[in-house]
């Protein structure tokens, strides 16, 4: 079974993100950049299948410009064995991506898509979900743990009133939770073999895909700042206020 591995180029989750004078986006120049935090876990349980024999090869993909090489490469570090870049001037949006990716599936005949639940800069949510459905496969969305069996894979999955244990056929979709794993760090010489790992690039035109955006982004602003705390006297003053200033009762 192949592993293909999508994964994101995001601002590092522990730079404060700065919105541009303009409104037109948030500052991008000159910032730590790095793999997103869901994608990294997916990765990690990809590798993790392999060494339990479940897989023969896994295959890290990236979308967008240049510098999504440097994330591929994070991947292969990690003990993924080659890379796929399909180069364009920007991160498409949700459909576009899911669509190459469905392309780069069936070029590569995959058992098994693992991507992230949803990227730390749109937050969107939507890619594994789409993907899914343009395959036709099965999809396990906010997974927290995975097991390979005759059938497929039984997967537990978070929802809001709990666990939910479900099993899916192969070959099938899965989106990345939290709790899934913890991803390990890359090491020295992992870092070393991952600069002769092979990256191959495409380009949407190459894989048939019309990446022409269909939203825009009109601004962008950062949220208020919070207004302190105010003290009260008693429960009647908290009802009061409740209903008559903030009218949440």
């Amino acid at each position: 079974m192949k592993i293909l591995v999508p994964v994101k180029r995001v601002i590092d989750a522990n730079i404060r993100v700065r919105v541009k004078d303009d409104h037109s986006g948030v500052e991008t120049a000159n910032i730590k950049m790095a793999i997103n935090p869901f994608c990294e876990i997916a990765v990690e349980e990809a590798l993790r299948l392999k060494e339990a024999g479940n897989a023969e090869e896994i295959i890290v993909a990236s979308v967008g410009p240049a510098k999504c090489v440097e994330t591929i490469r994070n991947g292969l570090a990690m003990g993924a064995d080659r890379g796929i870049h399909v180069l364009c001037d920007a991160s498409p949006e949700p459909l576009a991506l899911a669509k190459i990716l469905k392309q780069i599936v069936e070029r590569e005949s995959a058992g098994l898509v693992l991507l992230g639940k949803q990227s730390i800069d749109d937050d969107n949510n939507q890619t594994g979900q789409m993907l899914a459905a343009l395959l036709g496969w099965p999809l396990g969305s906010y997974i927290s743990s995975i097991a390979v069996n005759d059938g497929g894979f039984e997967i537990i999955r978070e929802i809001d009133s709990g666990l939910e244990k479900l099993q899916l056929t192969a070959p099938a979709v899965m989106t990345a939770d939290l709790r899934l794993n913890e991803p390990r760090y890359a090491s020295l010489p992992n870092i070393m073999q991952a600069k002769r790992k092979p990256i191959e690039e495409l380009t949407p035109d190459d894989l048939g895909v019309d990446i022409t955006p269909r939203v825009q982004t009109l601004e962008v602003h950062e949220p208020p700042v919070r207004k302190a705390g105010v003290m009260v006297s008693g429960a009647s003053e908290l009802v009061d206020k409740l209903k008559n200033e903030a009218k949440v009762i």
